[in-house]
C-alpha cells in the first residue's frame, strides 16, 4: 500500500523539468532477471541441441562398429537425412547453431591437448619440407582448380583446408572464421571423406609397389591422407612403425590450423572492408570508412579466433607435462564426439537442395586436390631424398 501511494504522489501533475520517480526494483528481482535470461536461452538451445546429442550418440555407435568411418561423417550424413526427411523448424535453429559453433570450436582446442611439442620436434626438420610444400602446393591447387571450375570462394576454401590440412578438424576450425554457409561445410566434409577412404583401400598398395620404408610412408600417410582417423587407418596397414610416425606428422601437420585460420581473418576482414568503402563512396562517408578500416593492433588481436588460442595454449600444457598420459586418450575421445555433436548439428542444418544444386564439380575439385597431395608428398620426398 504504501509502494501504491508513493507512486500515486509522485504521478501527479508536475513541473516539465522534473521527472517522474520510478518505484524501486527490489533487489531480489534485479539480481532474477539474468537468471531468467540465462534459462531462457538455456530453453531455446535444448531443443536443437539435444537433438544433436541424439544424432551424435547414434553416431558414435556406428563409428564403434566401423571404425574407419568415425563418427563425425555419419553424424553429418544422418543429420542431413533427418534435414531431406523432416526441415528442422524454427524452434530447433538456436541449438543447432550453437552446436555447430561453440562445441565445433571447443573440439577444436582439445586437438591441442594431443599434441607435443617435443614429440614434435623429434619428428625431424627432414620432415618439414615434405608437410609444408604439400600444404602450400595443396592450398595453390585449391585456388587455382577452384576458379578454373567456377566453384564458389567459401567450398573451395574449406575443400582446400580439409585436403591440406586434417580434414574434417581443419573444416571445423575454417567454417566459423569465414562463415560458411552449413550446405558449403556439409558437402565439403562429404568430399573430404570420399577421398579419405579412397586413400585407406590405396595408398597401402601404391607404397607396397614403390618399396616405401616405414617412415617414409608414414609421412606419406600423414601429409596425403586427410583426417586423423583414416590416417591411423592407412598407415596400420603398413606397418606399426608407420602408423607411429605417421601420427606424430599429423598432428604437426594440424598446427597448420593456426596460421591458416589468421589469414583467412584477415582476408575476410579485408574484403569486409573493402565492400563496406565501396558502399561509403556513394554516400560520401568514404573517408570516415578508410579510418575505422584501418588496422590497429587491437583489431588485429581481434582477428585472432579465441579457439586457436585456446589450441596452442593447450599444446604448451601438454608439452609441458602438466596433462597426465593417462588423461589424453579420454580428451581424445571428447573432442571425437564433440565434433560428432557440432556435424550432427551442421547435417541438421544442411540445405539438401542447396548441395544438389552444386553440383559435381565440388566433387571433382576434390578429386584433382586428392592426385595432387599425393603426387607432391611421393614428390618432394624424392627430392629430399626421404623416401
Amino acid at each position: 500500500m504504501a509502494m501504491s501511494v508513493l507512486h500515486l504522489h509522485h504521478t501527479a501533475p508536475t513541473p516539465r523539468t522534473a521527472q517522474p520517480a520510478q518505484p524501486a526494483q527490489p533487489r531480489t528481482a534485479q539480481s532474477a532477471q539474468p537468471r531468467a535470461s540465462v534459462r531462457g536461452r538455456l530453453g531455446e538451445m535444448a531443443p536443437g541441441l539435444l537433438l544433436a546429442l541424439a544424432v551424435a550418440a547414434v553416431a558414435t555407435v556406428v563409428g564403434q562398429h566401423v571404425p574407419l568411418v568415425g563418427s563425425a561423417v555419419p553424424g553429418a550424413v544422418i543429420g542431413a537425412g533427418i534435414a531431406l526427411a523432416i526441415r528442422p523448424g524454427t524452434r530447433l535453429a538456436p541449438g543447432l547453431k550453437w552446436a555447430s559453433t561453440f562445441v565445433l570450436q571447443c573440439s577444436v582446442v582439445l586437438l591441442g591437448a594431443q599434441l607435443s611439442i617435443g614429440e614434435a620436434a623429434r619428428v625431424g626438420v627432414s620432415s618439414l619440407p615434405v608437410m609444408l610444400g604439400t600444404l602450400a602446393i595443396c592450398l595453390g591447387a585449391a585456388w587455382l582448380y577452384g576458379r578454373l571450375l567456377k566453384i564458389p570462394h567459401d567450398l573451395r576454401t574449406l575443400i582446400g583446408v580439409g585436403t591440406g590440412i586434417c580434414g574434417g578438424s581443419a573444416i571445423a576450425a575454417v567454417a566459423p572464421v569465414i562463415e560458411a554457409a552449413s550446405a558449403d561445410v556439409a558437402y565439403a566434409i562429404s568430399t573430404i571423406f570420399l577421398f579419405n577412404i579412397a586413400a585407406v583401400l590405396a595408398f597401402p598398395l601404391l607404397g607396397h609397389a614403390l618399396g616405401m620404408s616405414q617412415q617414409s610412408f608414414g609421412l606419406f600417410a600423414g601429409t596425403a591422407v586427410n583426417d586423423t582417423s583414416s590416417v591411423v587407418a592407412t598407415a596400420a596397414t603398413y606397418g606399426a612403425a608407420a602408423s607411429s610416425h605417421a601420427v606424430v606428422v599429423k598432428l604437426v601437420r594440424t598446427l597448420m590450423i593456426v596460421p591458416i585460420c589468421l589469414g583467412l581473418a584477415a582476408l575476410t576482414a579485408r574484403r569486409r572492408t573493402a565492400t563496406a568503402t565501396t558502399a561509403a563512396t556513394t554516400t560520401n562517408t568514404a573517408p570516415a570508412a578508410a579510418r575505422a578500416s584501418r588496422m590497429s593492433p587491437k583489431r588485429i588481436a581481434k582477428l585472432v579466433p579465441w579457439f586457436l588460442i585456446g589450441f596452442v595454449i593447450a599444446a604448451a600444457v601438454n608439452s609441458s607435462g602438466v596433462i597426465p598420459a593417462g588423461a589424453h586418450v579420454p580428451l581424445q575421445h571428447v573432442s571425437v564426439f564433440l565434433v560428432a555433436v557440432a556435424l550432427s548439428a551442421i547435417g541438421l542444418s544442411t540445405d539438401v537442395a542447396a548441395l544438389r544444386r552444386a553440383g559435381h564439380r565440388p566433387l571433382l575439385l576434390g578429386a584433382l586436390l586428392w592426385i595432387t597431395v599425393a603426387a607432391a608428398s611421393l614428390g618432394l620426398q624424392a627430392l629430399t631424398g626421404t623416401i
